[in-house]
C-alpha cells in the first residue's frame, strides 16, 4: 500500500498567519488607511480623526511644538497643528505612530530589535516622501506609507517562523549576498512579496502594494510612464539604500548594501537634490523619532 507524500509546507501561508497575531487596526488607523486612497482629504477630517484619540492628539501637539521646527509660541489645538504642518506631513506622522503601536504588541524572537525596525521604516518613509517631491513619480501621496511598511515581511517571518528567521540571519552574517537571497533560498518567497501580500489583505491602495513588491528589484518592468513619471518603487528603493548607508537598517549588516544619497539619487536623475533632501530629512526624521 503506497503512502501519500506529506503536503509541502508553505512558508508563505505560515508567514501570512502572523498577521492574525497582530492587534486589529484602531478606528484611527482604519480612517488613515482609507484616506490613502482618497485624492482629497480635508483638514477638518484629519483633525477630527486625530482628536478621537487623546494620546495621539497629545503627540501631534508635541510634534508641532518641537524645538526642531523652531516655531514661536505654543500651538494648543490639533486643527492649528494640521494647518501648520500640512495634511501630508500630519497624516504621515499619525500613520507612523499608529503602526508603531501595532508593532509594539507583536511577540518577536530575542534577537529581533523592534527599535531598529521602527527606525528603519520611519527613515525610509521620510526619505521616500522627500524624494518624490523632487521629481515626477506615480502615486507620490503613497510614498511615506510605502516606506513605513516596505519591510513588514521581515517582521512577519520573525513572528511566525523564528527557526527559519534564525537560519536566514546566520546565513546572511556569513556571506556577502543580500538578505533576500537567503530568504528566497529558505522560504521560497521574499520579504517584499510577503509585505505586498500583507498590504493587499489590509486594503492598502494597489500602487503602494506594487511599489513595496518591486522596491528591491527596481521598477519591475514598469519603466517611465507615458506621463514621464518614475515608478514609486524606484523612489522607495533609493530611500532604502540611503537609510542603509546611514546605518539605519534593520540588521547591523544592512549597511553593506547602502548607497550614498548622491549615488542613490543619481539613478533617478535627482543627484543635484541630494543635499536638500538630506537637510530636510534630518529635521523631519529627528522630529518624528522624538515623538514616535
Amino acid at each position: 500500500m503506497s503512502v501519500s507524500p506529506l503536503p509541502r509546507v508553505s512558508y508563505r501561508d505560515l508567514a501570512m498567519k502572523s498577521l492574525d497575531q497582530l492587534p486589529p487596526f484602531s478606528p484611527v488607523m482604519n480612517s488613515l488607511v482609507a484616506s490613502l486612497a482618497e485624492e482629497d482629504v480635508s483638514f477638518a477630517h484629519l483633525a477630527s480623526v486625530i482628536e478621537r484619540d487623546s494620546v495621539l492628539a497629545g503627540n501631534v501637539l508635541r510634534l508641532v511644538n518641537s524645538a526642531l521646527y523652531g516655531r514661536r509660541g505654543t500651538v494648543s489645538s490639533v486643527r492649528a497643528a494640521v494647518s501648520m504642518l500640512g495634511l501630508t506631513k500630519l497624516r504621515n506622522y499619525v500613520l507612523g505612530l499608529s503602526v508603531a503601536r501595532i508593532w509594539a504588541r507583536a511577540a518577536t524572537p530575542p534577537d529581533w530589535e523592534m527599535e531598529r525596525f521602527n527606525r528603519h521604516g520611519t527613515a525610509v518613509g521620510v526619505l521616500a516622501d522627500l524624494i518624490v517631491q523632487k521629481g515626477r513619480f506615480d502615486y507620490p501621496e503613497g510614498a511615506f506609507a510605502a516606506g513605513l511598511l516596505h519591510d513588514l515581511g521581515r517582521l512577519m517571518v520573525a513572528i511566525s517562523l523564528p527557526e527559519e528567521h534564525e537560519r536566514i540571519s546566520q546565513a546572511y552574517a556569513q556571506s556577502s549576498e543580500p538578505l533576500e537571497t537567503h530568504v528566497q533560498a529558505v522560504l521560497d518567497v521574499t520579504h517584499a512579496e510577503l509585505s505586498s501580500l500583507a498590504l493587499q489583505r489590509w486594503s492598502i491602495p494597489q500602487p503602494i502594494q506594487r511599489a513595496v513588491l518591486y522596491h528591491q528589484r527596481g521598477d519591475g518592468g514598469q519603466g517611465i510612464s507615458m506621463a514621464g513619471q518614475h515608478p514609486l518603487s524606484l523612489a522607495l528603493r533609493a530611500a532604502d539604500q540611503i537609510a542603509n548607508h546611514r546605518e539605519l537598517g534593520i540588521h547591523p549588516l544592512d549597511g553593506r548594501f547602502g548607497l550614498s544619497p548622491v549615488e542613490a539619487l543619481a539613478a533617478l536623475g535627482l543627484d543635484a537634490h541630494a543635499g536638500q533632501v538630506m537637510e530636510e530629512f534630518e529635521i523631519d526624521y529627528a522630529a518624528l523619532r522624538e515623538t514616535l
